[in-house]
């Protein structure tokens, strides 16, 4: 096989960076290029409900897996799926949007096209895409198309940020050699400045040996740029205490015996807020200092040493190190860490939230209650998929177990984005262990955003946990404003009717009303094993929510209706 189609040859490259499910919807512009994917050995077509859920099915299969693709067509369909590629840019994840566009010579003609504006521009669909993307590029020349295709994924992987790549129809078809593919893709990263992270290691080491009350905290990319690991030693190693954001959930093994709790701002937990904002030093890793992330901005240190490692640059205190990695700055900060820490005394952590007390069986199910039960139903490498409302901000109190991973689109916040999400991880989670579980909570009105792509959990078989949230309406909405406004209120659905409705053949039905049939199920040995798709209605009171949301929720308000 000396020459391969150029369609071919794309997904050649992304099975070499085991991206093997494909996410999108077929279009007249896309066709000859999804024919590709089937020759390509061990990738799949996942056939999306529509190109939103796509997008968003796309970012969940790039936080387990480290990138993802998803195909659409020029115009509609690409615009369709813009809202889910703008979550993936601001949350940091790597998903590659290839559009099919029209022939180069149909644009060079500036045809009247289906799917155009009848304006005669071509570019204008590319030029929406530029500022969600963190490079593009429009394919026109076969001789160097192989090399913009490596170029996009190695953007995509490396800056875990959206890239868009258009392949005009005209040109999926033509050969190139197949010898470029025996060369891999460089994923790596370039190097830190010697000099500047040399002067960052040694600043931070002066820090550490003077810090006498020092804590670790992690947020979102300490997950989305591949340094957990560094982060698990800095932890081993320092004895620091150590906390999370809600968008880092999952980033710190919650069974370390140094790990504290959940950190956000003023809706920390007391003993949570006090450990960290008396802090003489902050080692913040990968933060991303959203409103809904840091309790309304209302984060409240009381030192000034802090260290924020990015993925990009390094802040100390007011100095800001451009270009240095915090990959490789941590990788250094580890060999000699030990030696600046040899002074610090370990404090002891915040305790872990109580055990919820006995209550009677008949006790109808709040949301207190439930988020705290949850970490008993959890397993070591579960993927829990948190939806933007009371599922976000009640995960805060569950309690995780070792290498288990949160999904929550704390910043972006799209609703209804975590069915897309939950059929784009459990495709991930499939491929890396088809033990492993993914468990979504999300509640009943969010579901009616994007419930189509349950279709396509039980089209390819997928076995997640549905957990619907039956609170009757837009409950955070209610909390922030309009409580019985009628524009926070929906259609009462049947859930437990959806999946024969979309055409499961082995499946479970629940619905959860009290403590003890919550207690009764998620204890069933049966149930924890993922052997088929379940969905579990929770039927909870229209204004519960945990205590953090409704808090919160009142903080939103009173942001909303500032006038300066």
């Amino acid at each position: 096989m000396s020459e391969i189609t150029l369609g071919r040859y794309l997904f050649e490259r992304l099975s070499q960076v085991d991206v093997k499910t494909i996410f999108g919807l077929p279009g007249d512009f896309n066709l000859s290029l999804l024919d590709k994917i089937y020759e390509t050995p061990g990738m799949r077509w996942a056939g999306n409900a529509n190109e939103l859920n796509a997008a968003y099915a796309a970012d969940g299969y790039a936080r387990i897996k480290g990138m993802s693709c998803i195909i659409t067509t020029f115009g509609v369909g690409e615009l369709s799926a813009l809202n889910g590629i703008a979550g993936s840019y601001a949350e940091h994840v790597g998903v590659l949007h290839v559009v099919g566009v029209p022939s180069v010579s149909s644009q060079a003609k500036q045809l009247l096209l289906h799917h155009t504006l009848g304006n005669g521009d071509f570019t204008v669909f590319h030029r929406m895409s530029a500022n969600i993307s963190e490079t593009t590029a429009m394919v026109t020349d076969i001789a160097t198309a192989p090399a913009e295709i490596d170029r996009c994924i190695r953007t995509t992987y490396v800056t875990q940020r959206p890239v868009y790549l258009g392949l005009p129809a005209n040109l999926v078809d033509l050969k190139v050699p197949a010898s470029l593919l025996e060369t891999p893709i460089d994923l790596s990263l370039k190097a830190n400045d010697v000099e500047a992270e040399t002067e960052v290691v040694n600043t931070i080491l002066e820090l550490i040996k003077d810090a006498k009350n020092p804590v670790i905290l992690a947020d979102a990319c300490a997950s989305r740029h591949d340094v957990k690991a560094e982060t698990k030693k800095l932890i081993d190693i320092t004895q620091f205490p150590s906390f999370v954001t809600p968008m880092g959930k999952g980033s710190i093994d919650e069974q370390h015996p140094r790990f504290g709790g959940v950190y956000v701002g003023t809706l920390s937990s007391p003993a949570v807020k006090e450990a960290v904002e008396s802090a003489d030093l902050i080692l913040s890793v990968g933060a991303l200092l959203s409103d809904f992330n840091t309790g309304s901005f209302s984060y409240s240190y009381k030192t000034k040493n802090i260290v924020e490692f990015h993925s990009d640059y390094i802040k100390i205190k007011n100095a800001t190190f451009p270009g240095v990695q915090m990959k490789f700055a941590l990788q250094k900060l580890l060999g000699s860490v030990a030696e600046a820490a040899k002074g610090y005394k370990p404090v002891a952590v915040p305790a872990k939230p109580a055990a919820n007390a006995a209550v009677d069986a008949a006790t109808p199910l709040k949301q207190e209650w439930m988020w705290n039960q949850v970490g008993k139903f959890l397993q070591e490498g579960d993927v829990v998929i948190t939806e933007t409302g009371t599922s976000a901000f009640g995960i805060n109190q569950t309690h995780f177990p070792n290498n288990t991973y949160g999904i929550s689109q704390v910043l972006w916040g799209s609703i209804g984005f975590t069915t897309g999400a939950c059929l784009g991880a459990a495709f991930a989670a499939e491929e890396v262990d088809p033990k492993k579980r993914v468990i979504l909570f999300i509640g009943d009105g969010s579901l009616q955003l994007t419930v189509q792509e349950i279709s396509t959990m039980v089209r390819w078989n997928l076995k997640p946990y549905l957990f619907v949230l039956n609170n009757n309406g837009y409950t955070i909405e209610k909390l922030i404003h309009g409580p019985t406004a009628q524009y926070n209120e929906i259609q009462s659905w049947d859930h437990l009717s959806l999946l024969p409705t979309f055409g499961a053949k082995d499946y479970e039905n629940h619905r959860v009303a009290t403590t003890g049939e919550w207690i009764k199920l998620t204890e069933n040995k049966e149930f924890n094993q993922n052997s088929r798709i379940r969905l579990i209605e929770i039927m909870l009171p229209v204004m519960d929510a945990p205590s953090n949301l409704v808090a919160q929720a009142q903080l939103t308000a009173k942001i909303n209706a500032k006038q300066d």
